[in-house]
C-alpha cells in the first residue's frame, strides 16, 4: 500500500495541476474565404461589436458596405451601396480601395478614383456620413484628398499613435519618378494632411519590382510598442506580397530615420496552400480584442488569362497573426481554403 501511495503521487499532482491551470484557449480558425470576388478589404470591429467592412469591387464602380458580428459571418452579410462613380469628369472612373473610418464621431470613407475621360489621372478622395450609424443619414463628397503634389496617387489609410492622426497613402515622386511609394503626413483634419509628407517605402528590392516598381495599399497595425506599416509590392498577380517597415511608437514617425524596413517580403503566395498573389491587407481582432488578426485578398490559383487587374478573383481572407518574442508579428503563409 505504502509503495502504491509513493508511485501514484506524481501522477495524482499531474492531474491536479491540470485541473487548476486553465486550458489555453482555441486559436481562431475562418473559413477562407471570407467574402468572395472583394479585393483591397478593409474592416474594423467597432465599439458596438459589429465588424465593418468594404473592399473593392471588381466593376470598379461602386463603394458598398457591410458588417456583421463575427468576420465569418461578412460573406452572408447584405452589401449596401453607398456611392456609385460619376458618369462624367472626376471620380468616374477606377473606384477602388475604400476605407472606412470613424474620427471624432463621423464616418468617413477614403477611396480612389480616376476620372471618366481619363481613367488614370488617379487621386485619392473621401466620402462623410455624420450619422452614427454608417447604414443610415447620408454619404457627402468631400473632393480630393491634397497631398502637396498632383500626380497618380492611391490607397490612403489614417492611423492614431500618441494623441496625433495620420495618413499614410502610395503616389508616385514629386520629380516624375517610375514607380509608387509609401508616404506619410500628419492630419489636421480628418480631410486634410499638414506639414509635408515624408516618403517611408519605395520599391528596391527586387521582390519589390517584379513586372512593376510597386509599394502600395499600406496598412497600420500599433502595438507591442511599435508602429508597423504593411504595403503591397510588385503585379498584382502571383508576385504580389506584403513588405514591412516599422518604427518605435514614441519615436518621431514624420523622421524616415525611425522606421527599418525588412529586406524581405512578410507575407508572400503559397504554392502549398494553393494561394497566390495575397495583399493589399487590413488589421482587426477578434471581439475580444485578445487576438490580432490579418485581412488580406488572394487568388486560389496563379495562372491570370490576360491583364490581372481585370480578374475579379482576388477574394477576401483572414488567419491569426503570431507574435514572437522579439515583439515582431509572424503572418506565416496564407491558408489554404477552408470553406463552411
Amino acid at each position: 500500500m505504502h509503495r502504491f501511495t509513493i508511485r501514484a503521487l506524481p501522477a495524482l499532482a499531474l492531474c491536479l495541476a491540470a485541473a487548476v491551470v486553465p486550458a489555453r484557449a482555441a486559436e481562431p480558425v475562418f473559413h477562407n474565404p471570407l467574402v468572395q470576388q472583394r479585393a483591397d478589404p478593409q474592416v474594423s470591429l467597432q465599439p458596438d461589436g459589429w465588424y465593418y467592412y468594404t473592399a473593392t469591387v471588381p466593376e470598379y464602380d461602386r463603394i458598398e458596405i457591410r458588417r456583421a458580428r463575427s468576420l465569418d459571418d461578412l460573406g452572408a452579410a447584405p452589401a449596401k451601396t453607398v456611392w456609385r462613380k460619376h458618369a462624367t469628369g472626376v471620380m468616374g472612373a477606377h473606384i477602388w480601395a475604400p476605407e472606412m473610418h470613424r474620427i471624432d464621431g463621423k464616418w468617413y470613407i477614403y477611396f480612389t478614383a480616376g476620372s471618366a475621360e481619363h481613367p488614370w489621372e488617379i487621386r485619392l478622395y473621401a466620402l462623410e456620413n455624420a450619422s452614427a450609424d454608417p447604414f443610415a443619414g447620408e454619404w457627402i463628397e468631400r473632393g480630393q484628398i491634397k497631398t502637396g503634389w498632383e500626380s497618380f496617387s492611391l490607397d490612403a489609410t489614417t492611423f492614431e499613435n500618441r494623441g496625433q492622426r495620420y495618413l499614410a497613402w502610395t503616389q508616385t515622386a514629386p520629380d516624375g519618378s517610375k514607380g509608387t511609394n509609401i508616404y506619410l503626413a500628419k492630419m489636421d483634419t480628418p480631410l486634410s494632411i499638414k506639414g509635408p509628407a515624408v516618403l517611408l517605402s519605395k520599391p528596391e528590392y527586387a521582390w519589390e519590382k517584379v513586372k512593376f516598381a510597386v509599394d502600395e495599399g499600406p496598412a497600420v497595425l500599433v502595438s507591442h510598442g511599435r508602429v508597423f506599416l504593411t504595403f503591397s509590392a510588385s503585379a498584382t498577380d502571383a508576385n504580389y506580397c506584403l513588405g514591412m517597415t516599422s518604427a518605435p511608437a514614441d519615436a518621431d514617425l514624420l523622421d524616415p530615420k525611425s522606421w527599418t524596413k525588412l529586406p524581405e517580403p512578410v507575407f508572400r503566395s503559397s504554392e502549398k496552400n494553393g494561394q497566390w498573389g495575397p495583399g493589399h491587407n487590413a488589421f482587426t481582432t477578434t471581439p475580444d480584442g485578445k487576438t490580432d488578426v490579418l485581412v488580406y485578398h488572394a487568388r486560389n490559383y496563379r495562372e491570370i488569362p490576360g491583364d490581372s487587374l481585370h480578374d475579379p478573383n482576388r477574394h477576401t481572407r483572414a488567419q491569426v497573426i503570431r507574435w514572437r518574442p522579439d515583439g515582431m508579428p509572424d503572418f506565416g503563409e496564407p491558408v489554404a481554403d477552408s470553406p463552411r
